[in-house]
């Protein structure tokens, strides 16, 4: 199951340049372009809450959406770059990319942890520590997957869960090389205290001897 795709609803802006910026922006909306494809540019100005509560909501730029301009055909597409006021930081200007469904972008994909029971070491007591509840991932446009899904099965208290440890989605790739941690299980806060107390007396009673 694809990972759903976040619509982004636009319209069609009409004149190019400075001053039809300038208007869009006085009409409560921010100026846009959308190119890419085999399809000349086009410009587009999206209201400008809808596209603040969209930026609010973090990973804007890594982001898939489905862009809806009423006269055109739905397409994929992704932010390339937000333009901001230097003085405000608000958003003044957006480019976006489309995407064919065989183009690869990178998307942070959510982690869904499984087989908690069947953990020796969080049945012990301990506490499964998430790193990485999200992994950024190359994927293709049309084959999004919904999740990555981690095995904690024989998991103690100590041991981590690497990239390298999880079945990734067929045709997707970490955007990080290196072998990177997502969870850890960790000791329980009270056997932490307990066992830092033994070592404390224990190195008491070696500095005594």
């Amino acid at each position: 199951m694809a990972k759903e795709i976040p619509d982004l609803v636009a319209l069609e802006r009409t004149g190019t340049g400075k001053g039809a910026a300038r208007q869009a922006r006085r009409e409560g909306t921010v100026p846009g372009i959308v190119f890419g494809g085999d399809t000349d540019p086009l410009p587009i100005k999206i209201p400008f809450n809808a596209l603040m509560k969209h930026l609010k909501a973090g990973r804007f730029k890594s982001t898939l959406f489905n862009l809806k301009v009423d006269g055109h055909d739905d397409v994929r597409v992704i932010c390339r770059d937000v333009q901001r006021d230097v003085v405000k930081d608000l958003p003044i200007h957006v480019d976006f990319m489309r995407l064919r469904r065989t183009s690869k972008i990178n998307l942070f994909i959510p982690v869904d942890f499984v087989n908690e029971e069947a953990a020796p070491g969080i049945k012990k007591g301990g506490v499964l520590t998430v790193v990485r509840p999200e992994v950024e991932l190359v994927v293709t446009a049309g084959d999004i997957p919904e999740k990555i899904t981690v095995d904690l099965t024989g998991l103690n208290i100590g041991d981590s869960v690497t990239i390298s440890m999880v079945d990734l989605p067929k045709g997707t790739k970490p955007t990080i090389d290196r072998d990177f941690v997502i969870a850890t299980v960790s000791a329980p806060s009270g056997l932490r205290s307990s066992e830092e107390e033994e070592e404390g007396e224990e190195a008491e009673a070696a500095a005594e001897e």
